[in-house]
Formats: C-alpha cells, structure tokens, sequence
C-alpha cells in the first residue's frame, strides 16, 4: 500500500466525468451498476479511486464516455498524485468523522474551529464539497495541535489509529446512512 497521495473522485466529481447528476450516481449504486465495493467510505461518503471512475464507463452495458477535458482538470487539481483502481491499493484516509474519533475529541465544532483558525493542516483534497486528508498528514500535525492548543490534549486514540491503518475502522463516518424517505423507519 502507498502512502502518497492518489487521485480520488466523490459523487459530484464521478457524475460530471460522465455529463450527468450527481443522483445518477446513487442510482446506478441502486440498480447495481455501480458496486459500492469498489468505493471507500470516509465520513459516510463514498470516494473512487479516479482510475477505477474512469474506466467504468466501459464496463457497462452501455458504454459511457469520460469528459476528458476534466479529467484532465481533476488530475491537475490533485497534482502530484498516482492512479489507483482499488480501494486496497489506497492508504488510509479520513474525514472530520474520523478524525474526531481518532482524538477523542468532543464535538465536531471543536475541529471546525480549530480548521478555520488555520492551526490543522490543510486537506489532501477538496471533493463534492468535503475536505479530506491522508492519515500522515493528520499524524504529521499531531506535535503542532499540541503545541498550540490550550485546553484539548490533541492524544491519539491508538486502537482507532490501528483500525484506521489497518483497513477495519468501523466508528463514526464508516458507513453511508440512509437519507431521505429511505432513512424513514
């Protein structure tokens, strides 16, 4: 497994790959043209490995062609990065669900703060609206959050630091909730 940045796409990204909706992407999900199984679920979203997004569109039963003028736009943006098409081949990312958990911190808006304030490195990517980082960027930071904070000890929990490199975190944000009329009971 690598540990340097790949090239990822979320559901905004993968839908205009393709000229359609974002909701299209939920749709094929659903009718079981696109398997959720070639995804990574950070803070309860899906992301794709772009290689894998982008040669999709050959594999299904009718053919789909890639914008090329924004993956080209996709690739510069995320620059410098690598290919992946599995989410094996991906090194352990996180969103603010994650990161939360792995320091036990005790609110979202404690990490919002601390984002707007400048003092958390910036995200590894900007994707259908979200940020999300590579977990060494996270770890990298840890000594600056501690140096800088005044009341939070910024103390990573090792047992979710272990489930997050080893591929079987299942706290917050590890699974995509039901939205909308499915999330009624």
């Amino acid at each position: 497994m690598r540990h340097d940045k790949p090239f990822l796409v979320g559901n905004q990204e993968f839908a205009a790959l393709y000229s359609v909706k974002p909701q299209m992407i939920g749709q094929w999900m659903h009718r079981g043209v696109l398997d959720p199984v070639n995804s990574v679920v950070v803070s309860g979203v899906h992301y794709w490995p772009l290689a894998f997004a982008v040669e999709f569109g050959t594999t299904t039963s009718r053919p789909k062609r890639v914008d090329e003028s924004l993956l080209q736009e996709l690739v510069k943006s995320q620059s410098p990065g690598w290919m992946g098409r599995s989410p094996a081949d991906l090194p352990p990312i996180v969103g603010q669900q994650e990161i939360i958990a792995l320091f036990g911190l005790p609110s979202q808006g404690t990490l919002a703060m601390t984002i707007a304030s400048g003092r958390f490195p910036p995200a590894d990517w900007e994707l259908s609206g979200s940020a999300l980082w590579l977990l060494d960027t996270v770890l990298d930071a840890t000594p600056e959050l501690k140096d800088s904070a005044r009341s939070l000890a910024w103390t990573v929990d090792t047992e979710v630091l272990a489930a997050l490199r080893e591929g079987r975190y299942d706290g917050p944000g590890s699974q995509v909730l039901a939205r909308g009329r499915a999330a009624r009971p």
